[in-house]
């Protein structure tokens, strides 16, 4: 084994990738982004909460971003395959940017419209469903598949991080100033942060599309693209089913729609940013010490233990009585959370072949990043019909108990195993 991907047995996390150029740069973008996002995450349900009081109207953001996500992720990733993904990434991140940019606007003006933030959702969604298939298809391109998981992990660790820092410092910030202020100040932290990111992909080399012609495929960016992959999807039990249970995990256990309700609960101010900064806080210990993780052959199995694990963490946050059990609980989720997003992610890389990467990262796309936002709408709207408390507990045990019903019934995933890393003794 080469210096270059030879470690020691280790539990903290493999820096490696890092060694790489082009990824060390992408690894920071990435970072500088997600960090400013979480002042717009933080700020969007604070503010649809103070013009509305509702927490389904806070749900209904997430029903805003799926929609774009579900047209725009799936077509993204055909267009992945087919046409440089540096290119692609540079005009989708223009698409976002414009859609924070325009909050930060309505924010200055003192607009209060529900159906305008509605609508800058909508944009923003759009932009990252278009970049998201692409950032993350490339990563199997820039650093040697050996060192996949390592690197997947240290985008989710420092993801995380932002995760953390990010809602904690919007939560200061909400503290210290009234609710419009507040905003208007999350908001100007993410224009300025995406600014790293734009940096980031311009120093990208070239990545244009794999060759299709020994596979007798035409490249489409298309409809027949799209069912390509989809039909690759379809005869590959092992990915459907990494698919299928993130869905659970994220639909029938996602409380952030609850965050704002609950922190008002606690009395206000700064709660909120602990809450949508505690289950970061549990992934981001998780990808400090997530040494062991490439050296896991049944990533499938370890896959659906941590969706359990999750499901049951978050039900049991649920029921605390104390905002800091209820934080430690979450954050325990989040750790979980660490786990099984690296081994889905690592999962998909590896299996598909580079030339359907683009499209089933699309797929992939839609499911991570739409799962959640469906969660917030089942989660909103199950709080308005029975109470808050109900549908967060409810929610993390039903997702923990439908994760074993379907790792029971379709054992291909549990079953799954991959080439643990072998570490050399020299």
């Amino acid at each position: 084994m080469s210096q270059a991907t030879r470690r020691p047995r280790s539990w903290m996390i493999d820096t490696r990738p890092l060694r790489v150029p082009t990824f060390r740069r992408t690894w920071i973008g990435n970072g500088a982004s997600y960090f400013g996002f979480q002042f717009t995450a933080v700020a969007v349900p604070v503010q649809m909460f103070a013009i509305t009081g509702s927490p389904t109207w806070v749900g209904l953001l997430g029903v805003a971003g799926l929609v774009p996500l579900l047209i725009f992720g799936l077509w993204g990733g055909a267009v992945a395959d087919v046409v440089d993904r540096r290119k692609l990434l540079l005009c989708s991140s223009v698409i976002t940017w414009a859609g924070t940019l325009a909050l930060l606007i309505q924010a200055l003006l003192g607009v209060r419209s529900g159906h305008l933030l509605l609508a800058l959702t909508a944009v923003q969604s759009a932009g990252f469903a278009v970049s998201s298939p692409a950032r993350q298809a490339i990563v199997p391109r820039i650093v040697p598949e050996r060192l996949v998981p390592a690197a997947n992990t240290l985008n989710y660790t420092t993801i995380t991080a932002g995760g953390v820092l990010g809602p904690l410092t919007a939560g200061v910030i909400m503290g210290v100033w009234s609710t419009g202020t507040g905003v208007t100040v999350a908001y100007a932290v993410d224009v300025l942060m995406f600014t790293v990111t734009f940096w980031a992909t311009w120093r990208l080399p070239d990545i244009p599309p794999a060759a299709h012609e020994d596979h007798g495929e035409k490249p489409s960016a298309g409809l027949r693209g799209i069912l390509a992959g989809l039909r690759f999807l379809a005869t590959q039990p092992v990915l459907l089913l990494s698919f299928v249970i993130d869905l659970i995990a994220m639909v029938f256990a996602m409380p952030r729609a609850l965050f704002p309700a609950v922190a008002v609960q606690f009395g206000g101010g700064s709660v909120v940013g602990w809450l949508y900064s505690a289950i970061a806080i549990g992934a981001m210990i998780g990808g400090l010490t997530s040494g062991w993780i490439g050296r896991i052959g049944r990533q499938g199995l370890a896959l659906v233990v941590a969706v359990v694990g999750w499901g049951v963490a978050i039900g049991l946050s649920g029921l605390a009585d104390h905002l800091w059990v209820m934080v430690l609980m979450l954050a325990l989720a989040g750790a979980a959370d660490l786990v099984s997003a690296v081994y889905r992610q690592t999962i998909m890389q590896t299996f598909a072949p580079d030339r359907l990467r683009g499209r089933l990262q699309g797929v992939f796309t839609v499911v991570v990043a739409g799962g959640p936002r469906l969660g917030d709408l089942r989660a909103g709207a199950t709080a308005d019909l029975t109470s808050v408390g109900a549908s967060w507990v409810g929610g993390g045990f039903v997702a923990a108990g439908l994760a074993v019903v379907l790792a029971c019934t379709s054992p291909a995933l549990i079953r799954y195993q991959s080439e643990p890393e072998r570490v050399d003794a020299g």
